[in-house]
């Protein structure tokens, strides 16, 4: 068996000597301007009741690297008496505004005193960029024009964490998850609450939102959502939730999120005990290379650490590793495809893979998100305690004449004695996934069984070198500017 690959990353934040750490992290690429925008929240302590300020450093992708900037506070990301939590980003492409969401908690109040009184402390915040995060606006509170007297019914809510997206109609989701008051006061018992996901939703560029039905059940709580193109032109809203039941939820709406299914549980993708949060990113098949990664996934693992895909290969109708034996029709841009084809969505998720705790980040591939069983992984690609992340999809610069490249970014909360001692930056081709996915391998109920390795850190920063093979990720210096000042239960906390 070769030894495990791990992608270089880059630490971006790092917790401090006075205690003050940095937790839920929230990434978006912007392909207008080249630009990775992490979020995260700052703590004065681990503990949710502690988190403070949000802040973020912003990285601009080169052809061959990426420059991170100093970390700045966001300033106006802020209520006075309130916390700034569960950073929740979004790009309208149409009109250039960057929206970023979050949860404003009164003082240190916890999340448990809220489930247990029944007594909604938490606001619904944004505020705006239009020069892609180099100034923000002053916040915008919209709790009361948005959520309204249903905030009397809801025990708490908070958003994501991490991005949100935005439909090809222009439509802006982010998601979301409420505790329904079920029974405030039982014959004396405490407050009993269900969590739901949902989605707050703006059909007006951000000018005004709305908030659709939750997902009916199981039990569902911090999610991300992804728009699902199917090949036979049906389009479907994907969440996918943390929930406490062991395995992850899934469910779909077929009216863009204003209307949920009843959801199921993914054995697929496990869940430690109390859940953890996890990723979703969708992205178009490369349906240039649909057979052949269709055969390489049923396939052995080989000797080689990249997959070589059909279009780097001498041969240009059979890729190296599908046997001439087996039927090839490799999809072009010039080949002619049924009016009613479309292009299917296949999605990347990401979280911590050990059942009996938050360790080992792993990467999981589905080519049809809405069978639970499709879901193949994982790519372990963070070895040691590891929690929350948001991934990104990107296209790498391409040779004339040849597709882009799919590649992805993972911004991850890990450490070597705790989860959350820094938030580290990471990107991977999506050949690097498939060719370190497990092929046909029952997943088991621990992290997958492999000789340890020293993952690779770069403290500054990487870049990549575009080759025969997948790209090799190197250290270089980011660029240096000076920092702006400026539970009842298990279900209790979901952090």
């Amino acid at each position: 068996m070769r030894s495990p690959y791990f992608p270089a990353r880059s630490v971006l934040f790092h917790k401090e000597p006075n205690e003050v750490t940095y937790r839920v992290p929230a990434l978006l690429y912007l392909s207008r301007s080249r630009s990775f925008l992490a979020f995260c929240e700052e703590r004065l302590s681990p503990s949710d009741s502690q988190a403070h300020l949000l802040v973020m450093r912003k990285g601009t992708f080169y052809r061959n690297y990426v420059e991170w900037e100093d970390m700045r506070v966001l300033g106006t990301a802020l209520l006075p008496g309130h916390r700034s939590m569960n950073p929740c980003p979004v790009y309208d492409e149409f009109t250039g505004t960057l929206f970023l969401f979050f949860i404003a908690v009164l003082g240190h109040t916890s999340e448990s005193y809220q489930l247990v009184t029944g007594k909604n402390v938490t606001r619904l915040c944004y505020i705006c960029s239009t020069d892609d995060g180099d100034t923000w606006s002053p916040v915008t509170d919209l709790t009361k024009k948005v959520i309204g007297d249903s905030i009397k019914e809801w025990a708490t809510f908070a958003l994501g964490p991490g991005h949100g997206i935005q439909l090809k109609s222009g439509r802006l989701l982010i998601p979301a998850y409420s505790y329904h008051i079920e029974c405030k006061e039982c014959f004396g018992q405490l407050c009993q609450t269900t969590p739901h996901s949902f989605c707050f939703h703006s059909d007006t560029h951000g000018r005004t939102w709305r908030f659709g039905q939750a997902v009916p059940g199981p039990d569902s709580v911090e999610c991300q959502m992804v728009s699902v193109d199917e090949e036979d032109g049906t389009n479907v809203l994907y969440c996918n939730a943390r929930s406490t039941l062991g395995y992850r939820v899934q469910a779909v709406s077929l009216d863009d999120g204003a209307v949920f299914q009843e959801g199921q549980l993914v054995q697929r993708l496990m869940e430690p005990r109390n859940g953890c949060h996890g990723s979703i990113v969708g992205f178009p098949a490369p349906i240039h290379l649909f057979q052949s990664l269709k055969y390489h996934l049923h396939q052995p693992k080989h000797c080689s650490r990249h997959w070589t895909p059909g279009i780097t290969c001498s041969n240009p109708t059979t890729p190296p590793n599908v046997p001439t034996s087996v039927p090839y029709s490799p999809v072009s841009a010039n080949d002619s495809v049924p009016p009613d084809f479309l292009t299917p969505t296949w999605v990347v998720y990401s979280h911590p893979t050990w059942t009996t705790a938050r360790k080992d980040l792993g990467i999981f591939l589905s080519l049809f998100p809405r069978d639970p069983d499709s879901w193949r992984g994982p790519w372990v690609i963070y070895e040691g305690p590891s929690a929350y992340s948001d991934l990104a999809y990107l296209e790498l610069p391409a040779s004339p004449g040849t597709p882009p490249a799919v590649a992805f970014a993972c911004l991850f909360e890990c450490g070597t004695k705790t989860a959350y001692d820094e938030i580290c930056f990471s990107i991977f081709t999506l050949y690097e996934l498939i060719d370190n996915l497990p092929r046909d391998v029952q997943l088991g109920n621990n992290s997958t069984e492999h000789k340890k390795q020293p993952n690779q850190v770069c403290e500054t920063g990487w870049s990549f070198t575009n080759g025969h093979n997948a790209p090799v990720f190197q250290p270089v210096h980011h660029v240096k500017k000076r920092r702006k000042k400026s539970k009842m239960s298990d279900m209790c906390s979901v952090s």
